[in-house]
């Protein structure tokens, strides 16, 4: 059987040390077996392949909660596939209303660049019809508080 160090499953998982040590402490991960002389950890195939499965999962932003969640459905298969369709649908819900949130906020932002560039080239018109536009663009922001 091939075995890992934690340096080895960090560098492959992008997740770090302490992360890892920390998702066996909360229980995400292991117990993990440890080499008898050294007490280090060593990791097997079982265990990067849950590991990766957790990074990806935290890099879409899921916590620690729907992680355990999705790990015990994963465990349990297809009886579980419904139940794992809405965790991941809810997370992507969540995703979709950050995306738009910061959609918003780049929009007031490009308005607000516009609005400079007609003042420092001079042109009224321009800054005028930006200034319509920017009113629009900070309704839609103070909407996001």
């Amino acid at each position: 059987m091939t075995t890992f160090t934690i340096q080895d499953v960090s560098r492959r998982s992008g997740l770090s040390e302490p992360t890892l040590r920390y998702y066996e402490d909360v229980g995400l991960i292991g117990p993990i077996e440890r080499d008898e002389r050294s007490g280090h950890r060593r990791y097997g195939d079982g265990d990067l392949d849950e590991i990766e499965t957790l990074a990806c999962l935290r890099a879409a932003g899921v916590g620690i909660e729907d992680m355990r969640a999705y790990l015990a459905n994963r465990a349990r298969g297809r009886e579980a596939a419904a139940e794992q369709r809405d965790l991941l649908l809810r997370h992507a819900q969540r995703v979709e209303a950050e995306i738009a949130a910061q959609q918003v906020r780049l929009r007031y932002l490009r308005e607000k660049a516009a609005l400079w560039d007609a003042r420092d080239r001079a042109d009224a018109v321009a800054e005028a019809e930006v200034l319509r536009r920017l009113t629009g663009a900070v309704g839609s922001l103070e909407a996001l508080r």
